[in-house]
């Protein structure tokens, strides 16, 4: 992994703490009795089921791994609402009406609930901006597109 410091919100760390806890505890204990089940079944070398069980806990460690990263090199970013910044909710007015989104760290992204990345193109140009500012940037598809900031609060969840 990089050496790279990833922004979360206070939320987001918490909710990486909270799947943490969960992998190590509930879903390692699930691991090992499938493990355990699938070498009663006989032969390892011609177990399917075993197979599977080993694929599932490689899958576990590489997320509990990528998970104790993030916690380690993880900063912690506080909004104060005045300027875009993560752990904000900002209001944006174009001509088609006005939306919202939360500034969120990369880990953290949800675009059906309109959280997005501080490192995507619309939020790395609104971030430092404050209310009033026109605020311009291309679309992954090379589109042109502008808003205004509304408003812009802490986030609050």
């Amino acid at each position: 992994m990089a050496n790279t410091v990833t922004s979360l919100t206070a939320e987001g760390r918490q909710k990486l703490i909270d799947e943490l806890e969960y992998l190590e505890g509930e879903k390692h204990e699930e691991i090992v009795a499938r493990l355990k089940e699938a070498r009663d079944f006989g032969d390892l070398s011609e177990n399917s089921e075993y197979d599977v069980a080993k694929d599932e806990q490689s899958k576990y460690e590489k997320r509990v791994s990528e998970i104790r990263y993030i916690l380690a090199t993880a900063k912690v970013v506080e909004a104060s609402g005045a300027s875009v910044s993560i752990g904000t909710t900002v209001e944006l007015e174009d001509q088609k009406g006005k939306t919202k989104f939360d500034i969120v760290g990369t880990t953290e992204t949800d675009s059906i609930n309109h959280r997005i990345s501080n490192e995507s193109p619309l939020g790395a140009a609104l971030i430092g901006h404050v209310v009033g500012d026109t605020v311009s940037y291309r679309t992954p598809a090379g589109k042109e597109r502008s808003f205004t900031i509304v408003s812009i609060a802490p986030t609050i969840k």
